[in-house]
C-alpha cells in the first residue's frame, strides 16, 4: 500500500514535468523579446520608435543582438507551444503559436533591409531595391503574425467552451488589437501613430502569450 501511494505522485510528477519545463521556457519568450527590443530601441543611435520598425535593429554593428533575440525568443515560443499542446490536449492553438515562433526564427535569419535612415548613413525612405532576405523577412513576419492572430481566436473558442468566459474575451480582444495593428502597419502608412500603435499591439500580443503559457503551467501544478 505504501509503495503504491508513493509511486502514483512520482508518476504524475514525471508526466507533468516536461510540459511544465517547456511552458516555463515559453513564459520567458515575451519578456525577453519586449525587454531586449525596448533596450535596443532606446540605446541604438539613430533609432526612432515613431519611425522605425524593430526589424531594422537587425542591421548595423549591433544587429547581431537583435538577430539573437529573435531566434532565441522564437525557439522559446516553440518550446512553450509544445508544452501547451501536451498540457491542454488536442487544439490548433498550440500549433499556431508554434508557427508564430518559427516565423520569429526565420525572421531572425532573414534580416530586413536598411531603410528610413537606419542604421545611420542609410538613405531616408524605403529601400531602393529589396533583397531576397528582406522579402523573406516580411513574408516570415506576416505569416507568423497571422498565425498568432488565429491562435487568439482559436484559444478563445476553447476557453469559452470550458467555461472560462473572461479568458475567452481577453483572447478575442488580444486578437482584434493585434489584427488592427498588423493591418495598420501592412497598409504602408508610416505615421508615428501607426508605428506606435503596432508596437503597443506587439506588447499586448506577447503579454497574452506569456499569460496563456503561465496559466497552463499553473493548471498543471494544481
Amino acid at each position: 500500500m505504501n509503495s503504491s501511494r508513493t509511486t502514483a505522485p512520482a508518476a504524475a510528477s514525471e508526466t507533468t514535468g516536461a510540459p511544465k519545463a517547456l511552458l516555463s521556457a515559453g513564459v520567458i519568450a515575451g519578456p525577453l523579446y519586449v525587454g531586449v527590443g525596448l533596450f535596443e530601441a532606446f540605446t541604438r543611435p539613430g533609432y526612432d520608435l515613431t519611425r522605425h520598425s524593430l526589424s531594422l535593429l537587425a542591421n548595423g554593428d549591433l544587429g547581431w543582438v537583435h538577430i539573437l533575440m529573435l531566434v532565441t525568443a522564437g525557439l522559446l515560443t516553440i518550446a512553450g507551444a509544445i508544452g501547451l499542446r501536451q498540457a491542454i490536449g488536442r487544439s490548433r492553438a498550440p500549433m499556431l503559436i508554434g508557427l508564430y515562433g518559427a516565423g520569429l526564427v526565420a525572421a531572425g535569419f532573414l534580416t530586413a533591409d536598411p531603410a528610413l535612415g537606419f542604421p545611420p548613413g542609410t538613405p531616408d525612405g524605403p529601400p531602393a531595391v529589396y533583397s531576397w532576405h528582406g522579402i523573406g523577412h516580411f513574408v516570415a513576419g506576416a505569416v507568423g503574425f497571422l498565425c498568432l492572430i488565429a491562435a487568439c481566436f482559436v484559444m478563445a473558442r476553447r476557453l469559452r467552451a470550458r467555461g472560462h468566459g473572461g479568458w475567452a474575451v481577453y483572447s478575442i480582444a488580444t486578437g482584434i488589437a493585434f489584427l488592427a495593428g498588423f493591418v495598420g502597419i501592412a497598409s504602408g502608412n508610416q505615421s508615428p501613430t501607426i508605428n506606435l500603435a503596432f508596437g503597443a499591439a506587439v506588447v499586448v500580443a506577447w503579454t497574452w502569450i506569456t499569460l496563456i503559457f503561465a496559466r497552463a503551467r499553473t493548471e498543471l501544478e494544481s
